[in-house]
């Protein structure tokens, strides 16, 4: 039988996740215990549009805290806004992120 939890992203007690990449032991042992199969499931196929659509670039030291903020907030691992639904969509960037490359006009001179 498989282990169920109360997730935080649907709100409801569904199957556990079984397996599954995590980015640092901390988030797998908090992902596991609060998400289940299902939401797990979805997140597989947004991170992939997340990471699209942000033009995430893992050779930048920048790019995974983003990528596991997006994470955090589909999850709604740190809490939901007041009134928020269940598996509401994603911001397009944390606030204290800023992803611009440096302004090349100091290059040309």
């Amino acid at each position: 039988m498989a282990e169920k939890v109360h997730c935080s992203r649907c709100l409801r007690e569904a199957s556990a996740i079984e397996n599954g990449i995590f980015y640092t032991p901390e988030l797998e042992a908090e992902v596991r215990e609060k998400v289940c199969l299902d939401c797990w499931n979805e997140w597989q196929r947004a991170e992939v549009m997340v990471i699209n659509e942000l033009k995430l670039n893992f050779m930048d030291p920048r790019a995974m805290p983003v990528l596991i903020a997006q994470m955090r907030e589909f999850f709604a691992l740190d809490g939901r806004p007041e009134g928020a639904t269940p598996a509401a969509g994603l911001s397009a960037l944390p606030p204290d992120v800023d992803l611009a490359t440096p302004d090349s006009s100091d290059e040309s001179e």
